[in-house]
């Protein structure tokens, strides 16, 4: 248990928290919430002791561990298991399985194990730096954003691992789905105090506003009470036989706590400008082939035809080819083979992860957007600066004082600048917070143009994909459907390894044998038919109620209706059979709610077992077998 009380901590005259308090207790989960800049990493860095808070006090037991990724990128070792196992407590240095399996969830192949950590890439080497966190299995696991630079089937990983993590684990992440996977409890940094409640964001974002609206009412109510007050001890105050009434109240008055209006907070709110467009089709790829090596190409003759208004998310490992294919259809890269074609009356927008390197540093945030396009001016520049969270003076600052996440921000607002109908977007979601996360989402929903999008967040995915292109298996291939058609119909499954090579555990067992694709799908169909023979009689069911009961509230209000002219013709034998008639229909009405409430409860009993088997086959062999030795 870590105990963080009346804690404060400023940086000149800017306050992050003051006397502030919360406390993680055994085996808890915690996301952390806060704004980008309102204090999340600097908590954590105190909490690990690498820096100083003003005042307060941090409780925690004798020997308490906790695991925190480290952004040094600094490596001892010759090989990249040689690196992981430096990670290992002292007595399972020898638990070299142990570091092969959290190596292989977060990426690295078989043969990445006896290469070099200085051969990777940057995004890699943080991998194999949480690769070590997690197996130092310490007291309490501290995530500092350990999505970012990790793919989708590595998110999936690391959500299952954390599912499964035994002890306490506090979380950074703008990711709300993987947050709300995993945490049993939200601590949120707000208005500068720490806020704890048990549950997702959802239940504290709830809470949060619940708060403030009965904090604002009970301030009114305040200010008016204070109000008559002041006025009684005015009115009244020369009037001798009410001055012990006049005295009472000013003791009141003293003692009444002022509470101060809530300042409002900033929040990200923008639209993307759409642009019309007529034609049926915006886009047409053809026989598109590209590669860095010419003998392996990352995308092999792929055709994708693109109509206006579709939203088409591209998803895969990373180092596959995504962000190449954007690039491709965004005109940044030119095919080796193959053909791009755009309708003319075209216009696009494209967002890239490398994209804020072309930010000039010695521009302010008001100029960049000034200067995007010919026909801006100061006061459109003003506006975009201004829904970007860059008010008055902050519009002025210059590029090279901003953050990633900020510099990420003026790349969207150079986007809002045109009107566009068609919206390339590589991994938007990179350096924003968890609300310009969700202000994001609901800008791209209401956008009426076409976009596609490369992202790794599984709740963009849900919310927007009408298509999708997976990267799966070494070449792109369109899939037609949802997100969730997908997971449903396919899902994401693990490339044959290269080697045939036989791999044993500690004990000198082999490792489970991974389930070949074909039979991985032949099982995922077999519980697909099980799910649809089981499910559609509940469905049918469900509708048959709500129809029995539709029809039967129809005939109530005829029968009242009937009631009524009966009642005025003063016709008591009809009145005696309406009654009869209206008490049936209204008992019926109460049996088919029943009915409904027991199928419902039936279907989502049901559907759950059956996604507990999809989930399930997308945990391959090997995995779980380690999973039972540790």
């Amino acid at each position: 248990m870590i105990s963080v009380e009346n804690l404060s901590k400023s940086f000149g005259a800017y306050t992050l928290f003051e006397n502030a308090s919360f406390k993680i207790n055994a085996r808890e989960k915690i996301g952390l919430l806060g704004r980008n800049g309102h204090g999340k990493t600097t908590l954590c860095r105190i909490l690990i002791g690498e820096e100083a808070y003003d005042t307060g006090r941090i409780a925690r037991p004798k020997n308490y561990r906790i695991g925190y990724v480290s952004q040094q990128l600094k490596f001892t070792q010759a090989t990249l298991l040689a690196e992981g196992m430096t990670g290992l407590s002292a007595a399972e240095q020898e638990h070299h399985w142990k570091v092969e399996k959290v190596l292989a969830g977060l990426g690295f192949d078989e043969q990445d194990l006896q290469r070099s950590p200085d051969e990777f890439s940057g995004g890699y080497q943080v991998r194999l730096n949480l690769a070590k966190t997690l197996v130092s299995e310490p007291d309490m696991l501290l995530l500092d954003e350990p999505t970012n630079y990790l793919d989708i089937a590595s998110i999936r990983w690391v959500q299952r691992f954390l599912n499964n993590w035994p002890r306490e684990l506090v979380l950074i992440t703008h990711d709300r789905s993987f947050m709300d996977s995993i945490v049993s409890h939200t601590v949120g940094i707000h208005r500068q105090k720490f806020r704890k409640i048990p549950g997702d964001t959802g239940k504290y974002y709830d809470q949060i506003a619940q708060d403030e609206e009965i904090y604002e009412k009970t301030r009114i109510n305040d200010e008016r009470r204070r109000k008559e007050i002041k006025q009684f001890i005015t009115r009244f105050r020369a009037k001798a036989r009410l001055a012990n009434l006049v005295q009472s109240r000013i003791k009141t008055l003293t003692k009444m706590e002022k509470k101060d209006k809530l300042e409002r907070l900033k929040t990200l709110d923008f639209s993307f400008r759409s642009l019309p467009m007529k034609a049926k089709r915006i886009m047409e790829v053809k026989n598109l082939t590209y590669g860095y090596d010419p003998a392996t190409p990352v995308i092999r003759n792929f055709n994708l035809v693109v109509g206006t208004g579709e939203r088409i998310c591209v998803v895969g490992k990373n180092g596959k080819g995504k962000t190449t294919l954007l690039k491709l259809l965004a005109g940044a890269l030119t095919p080796q083979r193959g053909i791009v074609n755009h309708h003319a009356d075209a216009v696009q927008g494209f967002f890239e992860q490398t994209n804020i390197a072309s930010l000039i540093d010695t521009r302010t945030v008001e100029e960049e957007i000034l200067y995007a396009q010919n026909d801006v001016d100061r006061q459109l520049a003003r506006n975009i600066c201004g829904a970007m969270l860059f008010e008055q003076d902050d519009a002025l600052k210059k590029i090279s004082v901003l953050s990633g996440g900020e510099k990420s921000r003026v790349m969207l607002g150079k986007l809002l600048v045109t009107p566009l109908n068609l919206l390339l977007l590589d991994e938007p979601t990179n350096h924003l917070d968890m609300e310009s996360c969700d202000a994001l989402l609901a800008a791209i929903d209401s956008y009426e143009g076409t976009l596609i999008m490369v992202t790794h967040n599984e709740m963009f995915l849900h919310a927007l994909a009408d298509r999708l292109v997976v990267f799966q298996e070494g070449q792109p291939a369109v899939h037609e459907g949802t997100y969730q058609d997908f997971l449903d119909n396919e899902g994401w499954h693990e490339e044959t390894p290269a080697s045939g090579k036989a791999r044993t555990m500690p004990t000198g067992e082999p490792f489970a044998i991974k389930i070949n694709k074909k039979e991985l799908r032949r099982q995922r169909s077999a519980i697909i038919t099980a799910k649809t023979q089981t499910l559609k009689p509940i469905e049918v069911g469900i509708a048959q109620a709500e129809e029995d009961i539709a029809r039967q509230e129809g005939l109530v209000e005829e029968y009242n209706r009937a009631l009524l002219e009966a009642s005025a013709l003063q016709d008591g034998v009809r009145i005696g059979e309406l009654a009869r008639d209206l008490s049936q229909a209204q008992q019926i009405i109460e049996t088919r709610f029943d009915t409904l409430e027991k199928l419902y409860q039936d279907l989502a009993e049901k559907s759950a077992h059956f996604e507990k088997q999809l989930d399930r086959l997308s945990l391959d062999e090997d995995e779980t077998s380690l999973q039972k030795q540790s």
